[in-house]
């Protein structure tokens, strides 16, 4: 008998006081995650800033220094070094999750990313007339405001568009093997212009989808252990769109 009652107690709902307390455990739960997603937030926005401010100064110092502007457009051997740290630091914060992770060495091939990205953008944007530079930057900043106030109200899932962003980048794919077919026997505009256009949207919906995997309120989320991630991700979105829009003013060469 007493064997039996030690079973049917086990087996007795929980107590008011079990089932109170575990959803405080739950609501604190959720309340520390509130705290790290913010901070994660802030975190990634702040170095963000600084990335953002560091390219503004290096792409005005080219477009609207004479003497460097006129010095850096008659070495490109700077833009293909530039290039090549480009390319070596966004492979190893892409692919080396413990690199990326690990500090002081996520500090440091982030720097040397900006730095390399900011002097590509520099060297690109020297080609163009001032006017057209600073409209450029006028309309990159407005986007990104826009995009980022979207991606904090709408209710629109951006994050689950997966299949529109890959139909663009198909589009995208196609429209450059054709330039690189056609360009070789004589330069098409409309068509550069519409490959252009392509990819403007394509990157300010990329910026819409990872500003909502940085917020973490739809159904995807990255983790906030990944903030040089995601400030490495929202930043290229930013730097083509702009690049992308500075193609299609592209009447403004010097």
């Amino acid at each position: 008998m007493k064997k039996g009652k030690q079973v049917s107690d086990d087996h007795e709902p929980p107590s008011y006081q079990e089932a109170t307390g575990f959803e405080e455990m739950q609501a604190q739960f959720s309340w520390d995650d509130k705290v790290i997603r913010r901070t994660f937030i802030r975190k990634v926005y702040a170095i963000l800033m600084v990335q953002l401010l560091v390219t503004v100064t290096i792409v005005s110092l080219f477009t609207f220094c004479a003497p460097v502007k006129y010095f850096i457009q008659t070495h490109p051997g700077l833009y293909m070094a530039s290039y090549l740290m480009f390319f070596a630091t966004y492979i190893a914060l892409s692919c080396c999750g413990d690199l990326r992770r690990q500090f002081p060495w996520n500090v440091v091939l982030l720097v040397l990313f900006t730095l390399s990205m900011a002097f590509m953008m520099g060297f690109v944007s020297s080609f163009y007339n001032t006017k057209s530079v600073t409209l450029c930057l006028g309309i990159t900043a407005l986007v990104c405001l826009s995009v980022t106030i979207f991606s904090f109200q709408s209710k629109v899932d951006v994050t689950s568009c997966q299949g529109v962003l890959f139909s663009l980048c198909v589009v995208m794919l196609l429209c450059s093997l054709t330039l690189s077919i056609v360009v070789p026997f004589g330069y098409v505009p409309w068509l550069h212009a519409i490959y252009a256009v392509i990819g403007a949207i394509l990157f300010t919906v990329f910026l819409a989808f990872d500003t909502q995997m940085l917020l973490g309120n739809k159904r995807y989320a990255i983790s906030p252990e990944e903030y040089i991630f995601a400030t490495l991700s929202l930043y290229l979105d930013i730097i083509y769109l702009f690049s992308f829009l500075l193609q299609i003013m592209g009447g403004g060469h010097d």
